[in-house]
């Protein structure tokens, strides 16, 4: 978002909430808005689990992005370490550092 418009053509069944914390705006848009999909970035705190985990527990998929270099570095982070021990993720997917887009390395649920 920049001064309130998407810099990005996200077609007209996409919603975009800016200036809200991310725990309040998914848990907004679940009880308003009956969302498929919610995808948020930088995910990182209590919080964001405890949003993430009512949406998933709401029937609603996500994807979610945050910094980390690899599988073992994230469950060094606390607030991940939770996340990965609550099964919250289908999958997490490490980007190349080197090629932008390029996928490095996949873990599944049962990896983790």
């Amino acid at each position: 978002m920049h001064r309130g418009k998407s810099e990005n053509d996200l077609g007209i069944r996409t919603d975009i909430l800016n200036n809200v914390n991310k725990n309040i705006g998914i848990e907004m848009l679940i009880r308003s808005m009956a969302p498929k999909v919610i995808v948020a970035d930088e995910i990182g705190n209590i919080e964001d689990i405890k949003s993430i985990n009512y949406a998933l527990c709401s029937g609603v998929k996500g994807i979610f992005t945050a910094h980390g270099e690899t599988l073992e570095t994230l469950k060094l982070n606390p607030i991940f370490s939770k996340m990965i021990e609550l099964n919250l993720f289908e999958r997490i997917i490490f980007l190349d550092s080197k090629s932008k887009g390029k996928i490095a390395k996949i873990y599944y649920s049962s990896d983790a």
